[in-house]
């Protein structure tokens, strides 16, 4: 059972490791052969360090081990992908957002910028048996959000709006 699971996650992982080395792409300064590496170095240290805690039965169980989180503190995995390039910590710090978290989940890869910041879906699949279809269809992606404008949050974000 364990060699399924290492095919299993390649796509929320590489998922999740393009995007934090797009986030760096963006800041600019990093040439692209680092960042291919950096890339490479943390979708390794991802697979290993979520090896035995993927449970795509249960899709939640295991979520706050793979999340990954720069708050003050820089992500243990994106720090050691960042040293194989030459990137130190402070470095990491300006290019990355100060306050990012992403979760790598079965069948759905997220991330919140920010602390009150809305969780954007940057892959989602169905899982086996379809239960998942009805909540689903109840989520609005970030890119709808935009479309029909910041005046009306949907249902589902307004668990996170903190009251000052």
């Amino acid at each position: 059972a364990g060699s399924g699971a290492g095919a299993d996650m390649r796509t929320e992982i590489s998922t999740a490791a393009a995007f934090v080395t797009r986030l760096l792409r963006a800041a600019g300064g990093v040439g692209e052969e680092q960042l291919r590496c950096f890339r490479e170095c943390l979708q390794e240290a991802m697979r290993e360090h979520y090896r035995h805690h993927w449970f795509p039965l249960v899709p939640s169980k295991g979520s706050g081990y793979r999340c990954i989180r720069i708050n003050h503190k820089m992500d243990p995995l994106i720090g050691k992908a960042a040293e194989m390039i030459g990137l130190s910590h402070e470095r990491l710090f300006q290019l990355l957002p100060s306050e990012l978290t992403l979760w790598v989940d079965p069948f759905e890869v997220s991330y919140r910028i920010g602390e009150d910041g809305s969780i954007c879906v940057l892959y989602e699949s169905p899982q086996p048996g379809g239960k998942a279809a009805k909540q689903l269809e109840s989520r609005t992606s970030c890119k709808e959000e935009w479309r029909i404008g910041r005046s009306s949050p949907s249902k589902s974000y307004n668990m996170m709006t903190v009251s000052s």
